[in-house]
């Protein structure tokens, strides 16, 4: 007798223990969403969506935009939904968050209780930290346009040829990133339609007895889309933190689309990256 009840006591000792685990999410705690099986269901995200997680395989789902998951039922699947009412859970990753909601199934008589949009609101989100990730596009934009109110003083670097010019009017670090802030001005009657702008790391003086090394740097952001200009255009470009040797510099390279070919080169040397401001 006193072994049974000791082993209920070491029972329910474990029961207590796994359910007062700390920091953990209950189904209970997380949202309901009803949907039916004839009705598309939307979640908008208030930043990049970067990973889904559906679990039940009764449901599909796709990213027609990169802010806004759609999930439906699968139509072979929507009479065992409906009986069972349970779609699972829906697992929801931005670049700064994760979200969870449960699904469940009604018929279309009941419409006033289905969805069909659902605004993931910061009160459903649980913050991440995950190392690499650094600033969400959201706050990208917000500093870039904060930095295009900016009056700077001088230009930090320019250059110009071909009636073209290339300003770096100021340069900004923040978190784990640069922000160049890139203004060109066309003196000639050409609007110039634009092949590339790209940013790499180059030996400063070049020996032809050696291979020169090259590394691209691909910005992670820009603010506007860049095509074409005809007199004057002004863009925040966001990179990722790069340290090099005071043999390299940081070339910013201007192409313009093929037959003209006019194209600009300005360096930026390492000092101009050390000297950059902080938000």
């Amino acid at each position: 007798m006193k072994k049974i009840l000791f082993l209920a006591q070491m029972f329910l000792s474990a029961l207590s223990l796994y359910a007062q685990v700390p920091n953990s999410v209950t189904l209970t705690e997380i949202p309901l969403i009803a949907m039916s099986g004839s009705v598309s269901l939307h979640f908008i995200s208030p930043e990049k969506i970067s990973y889904v997680d559906l679990s039940s395989s009764s449901l599909i789902g796709d990213l027609p935009e990169k802010n806004v998951l759609r999930i439906k039922a699968v139509p072979d699947s929507i009479a065992a939904l409906s009986s069972s009412g349970d779609g699972g859970l829906v697992t929801i990753v931005g670049e700064t968050f994760i979200a969870q909601y449960r699904i469940c199934l009604l018929s279309p008589s009941r419409s006033q209780q289905i969805s069909s949009m659902v605004d993931i609101i910061p009160s459903q989100m649980r913050p991440l930290d995950i190392s690499g990730i650094g600033l969400s596009q959201n706050e990208m934009k917000s500093n870039a346009l904060s930095l295009l109110k900016r009056r700077g003083g001088s230009p930090v670097r320019k250059a110009s040829g071909f009636g073209i010019s290339m300003v770096v009017n100021q340069v900004f670090t923040l978190s784990d990133c640069i922000l160049l802030d890139l203004s060109f001005s066309n003196s000639t009657n050409l609007i110039f339609e634009v092949d590339e702008l790209r940013f790499k790391i180059e030996d400063r003086k070049i020996n032809k007895s050696t291979n020169v090394q090259s590394v691209e740097i691909k910005p992670v952001f820009q603010l506007y889309p860049f095509e074409r200009f005809t007199k004057s255009y002004r863009n925040i470009y966001v990179i990722k933190k790069a340290t090099f040797p005071g043999d390299k510099v940081f070339n910013i390279e201007l192409s313009e689309k093929q037959i003209s070919g006019r194209n600009l080169r300005l360096s930026l040397r390492y000092f101009d990256i050390l000297r950059a401001d902080s938000f």
